[in-house]
Parts: C-alpha cells; sequence; structure tokens
C-alpha cells in the first residue's frame, strides 16, 4: 500500500475513528484503526458495540489494506509538519512514515480477521439537520442511568412521527425530553434505544450547523452518515417505559423564572454538597419568589430568587445536582416551573409562546 495524504485531513479522520477502538481486547485487531486505501482512503475504528468510518481524499498509488496502531499511528501523523504526508506498507506490514524530513517506521498488522461493520438497508433513512440532532442529545443525554441491571435505560429513546422528532432519557430519578418539529415534513413512524456510549461519539462529530445528518434503522443497528463519516452502534433491546404517564395530568402551580438567576441561585446554595455531605435542597415557592435552604453537618445556605407567579407556600425537596443538570439543558431564557405539592415532581416545560419543545421531570426527595 502507497498514499500520499494531506497531515490535517489525515489527523481529523485519526481522531474521530480512534474514539471508537477498543482500548483493551482480548482480539488485538480491535486495538488498532483498520485502514484501507483504494480509490481514496477508509479508517475505521470499532469495538463490537459502536463503529466509526470515515472515508478522506488521498493520492492512492497502491491498494491495500492493515490495522495500524492506534496510539502511535495518531502521535506520529499529529506530530508531523503540516504538509503532505507520505504512508508505505509492505507485504511484511512494515510501514513507513514520512512527512518534510521526518520518516518513522513501525509495524502494522493484518487485517484479514479484521470485523465488517454491519450492514443496514438504506430503506428507511431520516434526514435532519445535525445541530437538531446535537440538541436533542444534549438535551437529554445527561438524564441516562449508568445502571447496567436494567440496560434500556442507559440509552435514550428515539420517537419518530410526522413533523417531530423525540428524544427521551430515564434513570428512575428524573426523566429529560427534547423534540424537533419540522413543518411539512412526514417521518415514518419508528421508535428505537440508542445507546448513551454511542450517542456521545456522535455527539462529538456532529456540527452546530444546519448541514443534514441522516440516520436509517435496521432490524438491529442503527447508522449515522456525517458528511464523511459513518457511525453504526447496536440498538438495546427490550421494553422502554411509557414515559408519558410520568407527567402529572394536572400542575396547578405554574411559575415563571429566568433560567441564569434560578441556575446561580441553586449553584450558590449547593456550594455546601457534596459527595460526603449530601443533603437535598429545600424549596418554598411563595407569591413572586422562591427560597432555597439546604443544611449539612459542617454548613448551612440560604438564598432566594425571585420568580412569576404564585406558589402558595409549596415547599419541596430535590436533588441540586439534578435540578442544575436540567437548569443547564433548558433552550431557553425563560422557563415555566409546574408543581402539583410537595410529593409531586417538579416539571421544567417551555413558557407560552415558546417555539422549543422540552420537558424535564425531577422526582421530590422527602424532606426530613
Amino acid at each position: 500500500m502507497k498514499l500520499l495524504c494531506e497531515k490535517n485531513t489525515l489527523v481529523n479522520a485519526i481522531s474521530i475513528v480512534s474514539r471508537t477502538v477498543s482500548p483493551k481486547s482480548s482480539l488485538a485487531f480491535l486495538e488498532g484503526i483498520y485502514l484501507a486505501a483504494d480509490e481514496d482512503i477508509r479508517m475505521t475504528g470499532y469495538n463490537l458495540e459502536t463503529g466509526i468510518t470515515v472515508r478522506i481524499e488521498a493520492k492512492v498509488r497502491e491498494s491495500g489494506e492493515c490495522v495500524m496502531p492506534t496510539r502511535l499511528f495518531s502521535e506520529i501523523v499529529r506530530k508531523l509538519p503540516d504538509d503532505i504526508v507520505s504512508i508505505e506498507v509492505d507485504e511484511n506490514y512494515r510501514v513507513n512514515i514520512k512527512g518534510g524530513v521526518a520518516s518513522y517506521h513501525l509495524i502494522a498488522s493484518a487485517a484479514d480477521e479484521y470485523p465488517q461493520l454491519p450492514s443496514v438497508e438504506e430503506e428507511s433513512a431520516v434526514r435532519l439537520p445535525q445541530n437538531a440532532l446535537r440538541n436533542l442529545i444534549s438535551g437529554t443525554i445527561f438524564a441516562v442511568s449508568d445502571d447496567t441491571a436494567n440496560p434500556i435505560y442507559t440509552g435514550c429513546l428515539v420517537e419518530a412521527e410526522h413533523e417531530s422528532i423525540t428524544m427521551v432519557a430515564i434513570d428512575g430519578y428524573r426523566m429529560a425530553k427534547r423534540s424537533f418539529r419540522e413543518e411539512n415534513m412526514n417521518y415514518q413512524p419508528m421508535s428505537f434505544v440508542v445507546p448513551a456510549a454511542a450517542l456521545k461519539e456522535l455527539e462529538k462529530i456532529l456540527s452546530d450547523s444546519e448541514d443534514e445528518v441522516q440516520f436509517t434503522l435496521g432490524k438491529k443497528h442503527i447508522s449515522f452518515s456525517i458528511d464523511n463519516a459513518t457511525l453504526i452502534c447496536r440498538l438495546l433491546e427490550g421494553k422502554f417505559a411509557e414515559w408519558r404517564r410520568f407527567i402529572p395530568e394536572t400542575t396547578p402551580i405554574a411559575l415563571v423564572a429566568n433560567v441564569a438567576e434560578l441556575t446561580s441561585t441553586v449553584e450558590r446554595v449547593s456550594l455546601i454538597v457534596n459527595e460526603k455531605y449530601k443533603s437535598p435542597i429545600r424549596c418554598l415557592f411563595s407569591k413572586d419568589g422562591a427560597e432555597f435552604r439546604t443544611v449539612t453537618t459542617i454548613a448551612s445556605a440560604t438564598d432566594g430568587c425571585r420568580l412569576a407567579g404564585d406558589g402558595k407556600d409549596t415547599e419541596i425537596g430535590f436533588s441540586c445536582r439534578y435540578m442544575l443538570e436540567a437548569l443547564k439543558a433548558v433552550p431557553t431564557s425563560e422557563v415555566t416551573l409546574l408543581l402539583s405539592g410537595g410529593l409531586s415532581p417538579i416539571l421544567l416545560v417551555p413558557c407560552e409562546g415558546a417555539e422549543e419543545d422540552f420537558t424535564y421531570l425531577i422526582q421530590p426527595v422527602r424532606l426530613n
């Protein structure tokens, strides 16, 4: 194999595919980057659950394939001068990498046993803007469960129907839901659960642009195509909860808060709460404001925040971390808090007239 490629193009491709390379595996070839050269260069990282393939342009003088050692290959190319990189691999998988006057020799592996990524039929392809999918992921993934005893909740539920795509995460103590709506679209109804690990890697690849991303649903896998990169992962199997039934039908108390002010207030009160000194925050919602208090064995804190509406002296306790993570995911400058009582969940929803569609639910903590 002999090829010439621009250094920065090569670096970007390596940084993307290396995210799904197995750091440690009983199959040594999965710890490397699969490199194939034909009309262009194709690089793949695969850990048997999630795989990423990137295609880049190059001048291929002799086709071939091999498995490169990830760390060494990445560091060598990254440190080369910004110029054209030459890569040659002989029949014994001895590699010569040149850039400028720098030259490196290393040993690659045969690619005969490297597994092919699962194929996904492109019959049910869905397209949406990259920034829309990125917002769906960032707005829900923080609420994914880390309890592997119930693996279906270690991923995000995706529902597509008519003009909307909705993503939901649940961990038993809270729920995060974000939706994207696009008029004049008619998405084919579908529902599936994507592992959080794959979504985190996908979020890093997506740009904050209107450029399209395409995802295609298979029987057991899903593929996402972004520019010259393709991510394929195995879907989670099992029955996801009927998340709509968690949302209270009636919430007699509605309060409007400035997101930045409320976030700053909760952050100040939570300064004395940590893994060693855990304590819920007590919140007393009154007319046009709320008071936040917490007490640990070493300190106490009190603060307040202005709100629009009457909280009817409702007192409720909640986890400061869960509240802060929900507030930081709110995409608007104002948010409506919906309450039913001290033992009912808090809902964070858009204010009237807002275009964004989100719901964050936080279960209360019983106060002593």
